[in-house]
């Protein structure tokens, strides 16, 4: 039995650092000014990392990354609008569920779950339907980990004079996105992904402009993205109780984020964690869904093993006794199981991992790579 909280190599909730941790030892009134000069700052610091001080603003909210992404749709989609979502995996058919909900007008392009987006199908699409007023993409489709092209997507939106949202949930932080070189409106992220913070916060960063022009959009008091910015405008305060642990935390993980070296330290520790993952899993017998090209560097999709012992349940509940969390799969293309490269792990949490994998994979009497 381990002695120690598990490492997941999952794509959220994700391990963190003891100090993170530690933040959430203390208790903050949401009026106390201590804590809305952290609030101020946590906002600050996140329109920084898109390069958007002189163009964007941050507005936090409540709640798992869904919640924020939900809240995107709903706001910058007005009732008369019509939204184009661009899906190849999990993620992007929940966009289309909650626009769904909010009875927003939706067109898709779909792609199987191991191909990115083609901005030429994006252009095609646009060109043959003026009415499309927005354009929705997932950065990171984290079904599979597959990168999308959102800088080539974005050229093509822009072009077509069109609203331009982009769910970063699992890259944000660790992928260079900047709001000087991609045009968009609107981008979410959440506090527990390669922030490293704790759950319970999501965050849009808006282009101010079109943050204004959605005033009366919402068909939802909590969701009201608008109303939510300007009262943290206004007296610096969020609107209903706001999740003061999880904020403390988040100011705590940003710190660290930048000791780290921001976007390019961070992304580099999980590229050097993907690089070590892949290829070591390569070696015991394991195959990637996705040719390095398409990988980014968040959560690899494994196909699962053809031999007749294998047995996923198994598989994780072994790994699991040792200490490492992985994730089931979510594919229609193919049987697969997801290992994380993100959240406080390094080189030495990985070897961990493919350690026990193949130690596993023997107890099994699976098939390894290796003799």
């Amino acid at each position: 039995m381990i002695d120690h909280d598990p490492w997941l190599l999952t794509p959220g909730p994700l391990t963190t650092s003891r100090t993170v941790k530690e933040a959430m030892l203390h208790d903050f009134g949401s009026r106390d000014q201590r804590f809305i000069e952290i609030n101020k700052q946590v906002r600050s610091r996140l329109v920084d990392i898109i390069d958007g001080a002189s163009s964007h603003v941050c507005v936090p909210l409540q709640g798992s990354g869904t919640f924020v992404v939900e809240a995107m749709l709903s706001n910058f989609v007005p009732r008369d609008g019509k939204i184009l979502i661009l899906i190849n995996g999990a993620y992007g058919e929940r966009m289309r569920t909650i626009c769904g909900y909010h009875q927003r007008a939706t067109e898709t392009i779909e792609w199987p779950e191991d191909q990115p987006v083609d901005p030429k199908s994006v252009a095609a699409r646009l060109s043959a339907d003026p009415d499309i007023s927005h354009v929705a993409i997932v950065h990171c489709e984290t079904t599979t980990g597959i990168l999308n092209p959102i800088a080539e997507v974005g050229e093509v939106v822009a072009k077509a004079g069109r609203s331009y949202l982009i769910d970063s949930m699992s890259a944000f932080g660790a992928l260079a996105l900047s709001a000087q070189k991609i045009s968009f409106d609107a981008l979410v992220a959440s506090s527990n992904k390669c922030l490293e913070g704790a759950p319970g916060m999501g965050f849009c960063l808006a282009r101010k402009g079109a943050l204004e022009a959605t005033q009366g959009n919402s068909d939802s008091l909590c969701f009201d993205l608008y109303q939510q910015w300007k009262g943290l405008e206004a007296n610096g305060q969020w609107r209903f109780t706001p999740p003061t642990h999880c904020i403390l935390a988040f100011h705590q993980a940003l710190n660290e984020f930048d000791e780290e070296g921001g976007v390019a330290g961070r992304g580099g520790r999980y590229r050097a964690n993907c690089e070590l993952l892949v290829t070591g899993m390569r070696k015991l017998g394991f195959e990637t869904l996705l040719p390095d090209e398409l990988q980014a560097p968040i959560i690899v999709t494994f196909k699962m093993p053809a031999d007749a012992n294998f047995d996923f349940q198994s598989f994780y509940d072994g790994l699991s006794a040792r200490g490492y969390v992985i994730y089931p799969g979510k594919l229609t293309v193919a049987e697969s199981f997801r290992m994380g490269c993100i959240g406080r792990l390094y080189a030495e949490q990985m070897q961990g991992a493919l350690d026990a994998v193949k130690t596993v994979m023997k107890e099994m009497g699976v098939a390894s790579g290796q003799p």
